[in-house]
């Protein structure tokens, strides 16, 4: 029996022996006729190989800009830029590698800010290494680095279309602004919470965007509408808990447990409506925070944190395991016009 995989097929279409929407139209079959209803897939490995690349490359990069630093700082950041660039023309761009496309992003965007680190502290007469130590404490300094970076991703997107690059793409232009933002108007630093808040939502809309262009979850779309759900769950989680004086000290075990409870409910119904588990992996912290305080306030500190494991795995295994059929009566709540546009509600593939 021959098996193709994603590699072979995306070859298939660039040779222009296959059409890319037969190929986007096959994956989707294939993905309908494979896939258990309930699972988040997302292109990651194709195999060890891909692992065993990825050692390769951080070993290698890595090795590459040390060697480099012991000439200069700038010269660290160009190597871990060009090195990067250079693997992904044929790692990312012709072998179609999920894995190690990753890794170059991340160390692509890593040698952008160690790039223009060294620049901005060439040209304010600076050491390289305090300016990138104090970095996220210097507004212009850090409104320049990250805006480098949004550039240098754009530029990586164009060329390259690794998923993973758009969440970098808007996270480093979300910093960006918000540091142009405190540059003029310095009180917002009071209202950061509210801000990573707006930022995140953000995020939300956008990777909702990229989610209803693909309902069906059959092409590179819902892999970049992932990893900007991951990227946005994390700021609108910790915005909120903190805006709402969840670690704060003095709370009381019950209504702190009842607060975060009740909101994780909500981002689970949330969740289960747009399928997606970014923001409940995200929430994971403070639920057990919370249940844990409330256990020990209950009078049982030596046993709060492994039975707070346990009442939260317990919930989320089941919730795993029902996820489809929970899905489905939620969203069958919601009027037609919305679910019109919400990722499909995929069925068990009927056997003969």
């Amino acid at each position: 029996m021959t098996i193709y995989n994603d590699e072979e097929l995306d070859a298939a279409a660039a040779a222009g022996a296959l059409k890319p929407e037969d190929v986007d139209a096959f994956r989707a079959f294939i993905g309908r006729h494979r896939a258990a209803p309930d699972e988040e897939q997302f292109r990651l490995l194709t195999g060890f190989n891909d692992i065993f690349i990825s050692i390769a490359m951080m070993v290698f990069l890595t090795g590459a800009g040390w060697l480099a630093g012991k000439i200069s700082f700038l010269l660290a950041g160009a190597a871990m830029m060009g090195a990067s660039w250079g693997l992904a023309e044929y790692f990312t761009r012709r072998r179609r590698l999920s894995l190690p496309s990753i890794v170059l992003a991340l160390s692509y965007g890593l040698g952008a800010a160690m790039l223009f680190a060294a620049v901005i502290a060439h040209a304010l007469k600076q050491a390289d290494i305090f300016v990138w130590t104090n970095l996220w404490n210097a507004q212009f300094d850090l409104f320049a680095v990250s805006g480098f970076m949004t550039l240098a991703y754009m530029l990586h997107w164009r060329r390259f279309q690794v998923p993973i690059t758009a969440a970098f793409m808007s996270l480093t232009g979300l910093v960006s602004l918000l540091a142009l933002l405190r540059m003029f108007i310095p009180g917002l630093r009071f209202f950061m919470p509210a801000l990573h808040l707006a930022g995140g939502l953000a995020l939300f809309a956008l990777a909702m965007r990229w989610d209803m262009s693909d309902r069906q979850r059959a092409t590179r779309r819902t892999d970049i509408a992932f990893w900007l759900h991951l990227a946005a769950a994390p700021l609108i989680v910790h915005a909120l808990f903190h805006m709402l004086g969840v670690f704060a000290p003095g709370q009381n075990a019950y209504a702190l447990a009842g607060l975060v409870v009740g909101l994780y409910l909500l981002m689970t119904l949330l969740a289960l409506i747009i399928d997606r588990r970014a923001m409940l992996t995200a929430a994971l912290i403070y639920v057990i925070y919370a249940i844990s305080a409330l256990i020990r306030a209950a009078g049982s500190p030596e046993v709060s944190f492994a039975a707070t494991g346990f009442v939260i795995g317990a919930a989320l295994l089941l919730l795993s395991a029902f996820w489809n059929p929970t899905r489905k009566f939620a969203v069958g709540l919601l009027p037609a016009r919305l679910r019109a546009v919400l990722p499909a509600i995929a069925e068990r593939p009927k056997h003969a």
